[in-house]
């Protein structure tokens, strides 16, 4: 369990020192008391924070892997930890927004759980102080506003923030998992990390892409001389673009001297996107789209096969229809996501010590395209329990902090009529773990 700070400090401080901090590189949380453990000899309990509960939705991926378990090195994997209490927020009637049945009720009964009316009762078990050893929060899906620019406004940052005032009401803190990205906004994605390090408690977040199945099995190797990731993927603005920048961060970040930050986003669509890429300066982009299509084994086809060699000049044609963040580093590394008509995620990145392009396929085995199972599931939850048994961070949140910076920029830029959108409050810099997370068992 994490230490709590024992006075309160106001919002415009915790930015400054957070900031500071994650800029460094370093989390310097204030010298407290370290509190005492919730299940004295006992297994542990979480609860478990879900907006809306339907097939195939974020929340019944991993509520029904954390209740029931799943597949794991050939065995099935009993659940490590009990799920004490939910706060599930919508039951929506009929089909709801996502056109899906609600599950919502139906997996309450299956697990016998304790459904509770707000997070604070969820956390404290409806007593008057933290009563659970961590909080998984999985705010994906529903029926939520959007802001000016289209992106939904899921609760993840005051469901967080709810998180933290009890945890300072209690004088106790414990591991936090958030799914996905952190927020729309770039001050509370800084203050949820920020939270998260004055007050000492491991704070896990992101994507699956990551540390899902790779082929071939590889890993980017540490501390390699990189010049530029590409991700190819698919997916929506806000939505999946955040997966495809996961994807290609998690690789990235194992270069040379760490992640440093970014300098700016430039979202493109259409022409303008490949007319940018055909220039003079991109080459070596041009030649890592061409080996993380080939890693693909979902191409765009007519009749059974490709319209031609995969190429650039291909992928022009056969790919015109993309949306493109391009993403320049402090440390003049580039980051490129196309987001794209194929149904893959696939990445590509140079090493210029020995020319080599390192390339794999992020295997994403989706429901109704080759699986009945969301199994990239399996990995995700795996951390989450790890998080929470261990109290500590499989891989640093300072990823997903940045990758949601990433989408806001990528957000902003679109709507500034595809203009470069500089990112100066982005200078996020951490080091990845040495040993690789990625599920290769």
């Amino acid at each position: 369990m994490g230490p709590l700070l024992p006075s309160r400090v106001s919002r415009r401080d915790l930015l400054a020192a957070g900031a500071a901090g994650l800029m460094a590189g370093v989390a310097a949380p204030c010298p407290l008391v370290a509190a005492d453990a919730v299940t004295a000899g006992g297994r542990k309990k979480i609860a478990v924070l879900g907006t809306v509960i339907f097939e195939h939705s974020h929340a019944q991926h991993i509520l029904d892997r954390l209740c029931s378990g799943y597949s794991w090195q050939g065995r099935w994997q009993e659940p490590r930890l009990d799920v004490a209490a939910v706060h599930i927020a919508q039951f929506p009637e009929g089909d709801g927004k996502e056109k899906k049945p609600d599950l919502g009720r139906q997996r309450i009964a299956r697990y016998g759980l304790r459904d509770f009316p707000s997070v604070r009762e969820a956390l404290t078990l409806g007593t008057d102080k933290l009563a659970v050893d961590g909080v998984v929060i999985i705010a994906e899906h529903g029926d939520y506003p959007k802001n000016d620019k289209g992106q939904t406004r899921y609760p993840r940052y005051e469901w967080f923030k709810e998180c933290v005032k009890v945890f300072e009401d209690s004088g106790r803190s414990v591991p936090v998992f958030n799914d996905k990205h952190l927020s729309t906004e770039w001050s509370e994605c800084a203050e949820m990390v920020a939270d998260a390090r004055r007050l000492g408690f491991p704070f896990l977040a992101g994507s699956s892409l990551p540390i899902t199945v790779r082929q071939p099995a590889i890993d980017m190797p540490l501390d390699v001389p990189l010049l530029e990731s590409v991700c190819m993927c698919y997916g929506g603005v806000d939505s999946y673009d955040f997966h495809g920048l996961e994807t290609a961060q998690c690789m990235s970040e194992r270069r040379r001297g760490g992640e440093v930050g970014i300098r700016s986003v430039h979202a493109l669509r259409g022409e303008k996107l490949w007319e940018v890429l055909a220039g003079a300066d991109r080459d070596v982009t041009r030649r890592l789209i061409v080996a993380a299509l080939n890693r693909s084994h979902n191409l765009p086809v007519e009749g059974g096969w490709m319209t031609g060699p995969v190429t650039f000049d291909w992928a022009r044609k056969a790919l015109a229809d993309s949306t493109g963040y391009l993403v320049d580093h402090r440390d003049g590394f580039r980051t490129t996501m196309i987001m794209a008509p194929l149904r893959d995620f696939t990445y590509a990145g140079l090493r210029t010590d020995s020319g080599e392009i390192v390339s794999c396929l992020m295997q994403l085995p989706m429901p109704h395209y080759g699986a009945t199972t969301a199994d990239f599931f399996h990995p995700l939850t795996r951390h989450i329990e790890t998080c929470v048994l261990e109290n500590r961070e499989p891989y640093p949140v300072e990823r997903t902090l940045l990758t949601s910076g990433m989408v806001i920029g990528g957000v902003e830029s679109l709507a500034a009529g595809e203009t470069l959108y500089e990112t100066p409050q982005m200078g996020i810099a951490y080091r990845a773990p040495r040993e690789s997370t990625y599920w290769h068992d």
